[in-house]
């Protein structure tokens, strides 16, 4: 297949669209299901870079939750507690712990759940029956990955009413090194980000603390490679192999901080017992059941707990969870990484990181305050790489 014709392009009025590659080669992938839009090829393409180079950083199998030309999360095949199958929904799927692959995806679909509702999904792996279990129940927009096994590919042409976009791309595909884009009819081009991202990275700590783990380093690792594909501005928090808080798009440092931050705190909170402990009806569905935790964990709490309200959604009404009992619980929380696509103009940044756990920092560092960015860290004992390499991605 050298070209293929898409329905239209961002939206409906722009049409004709399709995807083809310039010099008339065949594209490096094939389309089992569906007919993938201009969006789901923009996230599948994305995506797809992020879990191969995450894999081959990490050595392990990677998945990530897309959803418009960003990452909601990115995760490593690393076993769930039992609290984290609870929080992510996947406490009943059997198999699970034998699937690096399905560990992968339910961590990256489980971090932000409300975000990751109509997802593009990218596996660096062959997409197994457990996976795909997963995948089933949730609403998706689409997948790719370098193949499927045969249980596996039935059960997601079962979905969307054999609908689902179900894209396999050709793993040694190695793009040109010099890539064109359009804007206004003017064209663009630039040498493609080739930076390898890996731990040899975070050599340049320039804390007083410099214990940096291996744990640590694989987290930041993560976080780096999934901001590399992140629309900028962006900052991302990491924890036990995955990305649990990603803020993009926002152009004060400060405020993706923040945005990351409230993110990786509600996935921390999602995994107390209070949540996870809360009497939903049986024919309250997934979606809802992530709104309303989200609802419970905010400010608005009463939407959901509220006489006359809660008897929509649980069988007898739950205590609040108040603000004081999730400070206290999150006060506790350390170990947590934090990466930046580029530097840290103020330490008000890592003030509010250390709100959120924080205890590793990766950034590139050279600012003209960098010397107020790494006493704010040595305040708090925090270990802080400078990689000197910036990940803008636009």
């Amino acid at each position: 297949m050298k070209e293929f014709e898409l329905k239209y392009g961002c939206n409906p009025n722009q049409k004709p669209a399709k995807i083809y590659m310039e010099d008339g080669s065949e594209l490096p992938i094939k389309i089992l299901s569906g007919k993938p839009g201009y969006i789901n090829f923009l996230d599948a393409f994305n995506s797809w870079q992020l879990v191969k180079e995450v894999k081959e950083a990490t050595g392990m199998p990677c998945a990530t939750s897309f959803k418009h030309v960003s990452p909601t999360s990115a995760a490593i095949g690393l076993p769930l507690s039992e609290a984290l199958k609870k929080a992510c929904f996947v406490d009943d799927i059997e198999g699970l712990d034998d699937s690096p692959l399905a560990c992968a995806y339910a961590r990256a679909r489980g971090t932000d759940r409300m975000s990751s509702f109509g997802d593009f999904i990218a596996l660096s792996d062959i997409c197994d029956e457990t996976t795909a279990r997963i995948i089933k129940r949730e609403v998706s927009d689409g997948i790719i990955a370098p193949g499927y096994s045969e249980e596996a590919l039935a059960l997601l042409r079962s979905k969307r009413n054999g609908n689902y976009n179900i894209i396999e791309i050709d793993p040694h595909y190695v793009p040109q090194v010099q890539e064109k884009k359009q804007v206004y009819g003017i064209t663009f081009e630039q040498g493609r980000n080739n930076f390898v991202i890996n731990g040899e990275l975070l050599s340049n700590v320039v804390t007083r603390n410099q214990n940096l783990t291996e744990e640590a380093k694989r987290d930041l690792v993560i976080a780096l490679i999934t901001l590399k594909y992140t629309q900028s501005n962006s900052v991302c928090f990491a924890a036990d192999g995955q990305a649990i808080g990603v803020g993009a798009g926002q152009q004060s440092r400060i405020h993706c901080t923040r945005l990351a931050g409230n993110k990786a705190d509600l996935w921390h909170l999602r995994q107390h017992e209070k949540v996870l402990s809360l009497p939903f009806l049986d024919s309250v569905g997934r979606a809802d059941r992530d709104n309303t935790i989200d609802v419970y964990l905010s400010s608005e709490y009463a939407d959901v707990l509220a006489e006359g309200r809660w008897q929509q959604y649980f069988s007898y009404r739950p205590e609040r969870f108040t603000e004081e009992e999730k400070k206290a619980y999150l006060s506790g929380i350390r170990g947590v990484a934090l990466a930046s696509d580029a530097f840290f103009p103020f330490g008000d940044n890592i003030e509010r990181a250390r709100k959120s756990g924080v205890s590793y920092v990766a950034q590139p560092g050279g600012s003209i305050r960098d010397d107020n960015v790494i006493a704010v860290c040595d305040s708090y004992d925090m270990v802080m790489a400078f990689t000197g390499m910036r990940l803008f991605h636009h």
